[in-house]
């Protein structure tokens, strides 16, 4: 009888201690899922900031950013214009004139309006309206040629060194003023993003017809 009590206490005791552990791995389990819910939450929110932060670009970055994507365009067609197809030579062209359209037009309509009210350096505007002019003009001879016609190598190249001319002023004379005076350059970057994607939109909608 004695031995039999003694049994039954010590398997109490050893479904105690083991119902214990088994809610301190409950308790853990839940300790680590909730971090791990946190930590995802944290990413979340960190990728939904870089995002906003991505679409609100100041007018000043998102022209630099046009900059870049454009002369970067200029630069893989005159290192691979040997080896392209003409098809290829004739995509990348197209896609190099809509850019530049799309550019050229949210400047005028909105940027180049708005830093004449704020700058008092007008020569630089009126250059930079002048060389606009000129590159619309080689835009409208590559929009109507074909790869393999005279001269549309050469167009290409001369159009790059137009717009990298046009960049290297822009940025290291008409910009710093911008910046210094009252502008607010976050909110016409809003507008000029706006106006862009409209602009992009109806670009693809013409290439589709």
């Amino acid at each position: 009888m004695a031995k039999s009590q003694s049994t039954r206490k010590r398997s109490s005791a050893s479904k105690s201690r083991s119902t214990s552990s088994g809610s301190g791995r409950s308790r853990s389990s839940s300790r680590t899922s909730g971090r791990s819910g946190s930590a995802s939450r944290s990413k979340s929110a960190n990728r939904g900031r870089r995002g906003a932060s991505q679409r609100q670009q100041d007018a000043i970055t998102l022209l630099r950013a046009d900059h870049k994507a454009v002369s970067d365009m200029f630069d893989e067609y005159e290192r691979r214009k040997e080896r392209l197809s003409p098809d290829k030579k004739l995509e990348m062209v197209q896609t190099i004139c809509r850019e530049l359209e799309v550019h050229t037009q949210i400047e005028e309509e909105i940027f180049y309006p708005a830093a004449r009210e704020a700058v008092r350096e007008q020569d630089l505007l009126d250059e930079a309206e002048i060389e606009h002019g000129s590159a619309k003009e080689l835009i409208r001879q590559l929009q109507n040629g074909q790869p393999g016609d005279d001269l549309y190598d050469a167009r290409v190249k001369v159009l790059g060194e137009y717009v990298k001319h046009h960049v290297k002023e822009e940025q290291g004379e008409l910009f710093p003023m911008v910046k210094k005076s009252r502008l607010d350059i976050r909110r016409l970057g809003e507008a000029m993003m706006r106006r862009k994607q409209e602009l992009m939109g109806g670009a693809a909608e013409q290439e589709m017809e």
